[in-house]
């Protein structure tokens, strides 16, 4: 098998954001930069990755690394890479990112809903009534999501959307990962994330679960009391403890001590309030891969629900499209287990002069509907910004 390169010297964040080309993989996050080019193999399985980066490792003499991307429905194939070449640098800072601006994207973009308003608050109903039916199984929450069809008048520009993606949002988690495609264009899932799935390295081990959100508001005053109802709220915050709740136990059997806080925090992006709790852990092996602890959490109910099969089943019921790899997780490991995985939201998936974006939010027996429509309409902008698109319904 051909050997894994890392490049030396460690480039700066705007050299590898730059270096980026479609079918490439990128992540910026709190913790560095990750650049992969080319393809030494591809699995769509995480039992397969063990296997692969051991021979890997074992031609290179040092830990080699997979990148890639694991769909939401977990009978689905993940699509995993080693690449040919492995570029690292720093995390993004505010003060060193590129300057606030957008790189403006040719051309004209025609956009269809799916489902339309509507009948998304239809859904939302309809998810309430299966939650509140005294007669059916238990059913605690359900994350519905809509779908924003983009047709170009020509091919999307995939570096310029992911260069804005991090000049928006220097200390999110930006990502573009190649993804299978019909035909000879790259596919490409490309987004900001604000939520990290899990992170591990040696024994610790880390996950960041959001759920509960607000939009922002342009003035400052309007904006904090946004942040503070959030916090207030009883909906937002029983919506959040079934996320942590769910995390913890997932986690608990990997770790010999977990930390898990009592309350949660709000946190921000440049479109949205979310209410966060840090999980942190100590692992009893510290072997364990960062991807079978990422495919033991996914998916969390921040974008499934709870439980999970009932969760799963009324999102097949209820949403008119396949998520694909939206709310999957995108991320990578190496051969020591080491490495990142983030929740695929806030994201779009890129195919020639076609874009599907997505945006969903938890319903909850109380929930109300078009709050709920409301919610999905902000969590567009992130990539609608990207794309330099006015915002839509």
């Amino acid at each position: 098998m051909p050997r894994q390169r890392v490049a030396a010297p460690a480039p700066t964040v705007t050299e590898l954001v730059a270096a980026y080309q479609p079918r490439d993989f990128l992540l910026t996050s709190a913790s560095g930069t990750l650049l992969g080019s080319g393809a030494l193999a591809t699995v769509t399985g995480i039992d397969e990755l063990a296997d692969v980066l051991s021979r890997v490792g074992t031609d290179t003499g040092q830990a080699a690394v997979a990148v890639g991307a694991l769909p939401f429905d977990r009978d689905a194939p993940a699509h995993l890479v080693v690449p040919e070449t492995v570029r690292r640098g720093p995390a993004p800072e505010p003060a060193a990112a590129p300057a606030p601006r957008r790189s403006p994207l040719p051309g004209a973009w025609k956009a269809v809903p799916v489902p339309d308003p509507a009948d998304h608050a239809t859904a939302v109903k309809r998810a309430i009534t299966l939650m509140t039916d005294p007669v059916a199984p238990e059913l605690r929450k359900v994350v519905l999501a809509r779908c924003l069809k983009l047709t170009g008048t020509c091919a999307a520009d995939v570096a310029a959307v992911v260069a804005n993606l991090v000049r928006a949002d220097p200390v999110g988690f930006t990502f573009a990962a190649d993804l299978p495609s019909r035909d000879a264009a790259p596919r490409t899932l490309v987004g900001a994330s604000p939520e990290l799935l899990v992170a591990k390295h040696g024994r610790s081990v880390v996950s960041h679960p959001l759920a509960g959100s607000a939009p922002r508001h342009p003035d400052p005053v309007q904006d904090r009391e946004q942040a503070a109802a959030l916090l207030s709220s009883a909906k937002e915050r029983a919506e959040h403890a079934v996320v942590v709740e769910a995390v913890a136990e997932a986690l608990r059997p990997y770790c010999r001590r977990l930390d898990v806080p009592e309350e949660p925090w709000t946190v921000t992006t440049a479109t949205m309030w979310h209410l966060a709790t840090r999980i942190t852990g100590e692992l009893r092996d510290p072997h364990t891969p960062s991807s079978l602890l990422a495919w033991a959490l996914h998916p969390t109910p921040a974008v499934c629900g709870s439980p999970t099969d009932r969760a799963y089943a009324a999102i097949a019921e209820i949403e008119p499209f396949d998520r694909g790899f939206y709310t999957g997780a995108v991320g990578y490991t190496d051969t020591a287990g080491d490495g990142e995985w983030v929740v695929t939201i806030r994201c779009a998936d890129i195919h020639g002069s076609t874009v599907d974006l997505f945006a969903g939010g938890g319903i909850m027996p109380d929930s109300d509907p078009e709050a709920e429509l409301a919610e999905t309409t902000a969590k567009f902008r992130t990539l609608l910004r990207a794309l330099g698109v006015d915002q839509t319904r």
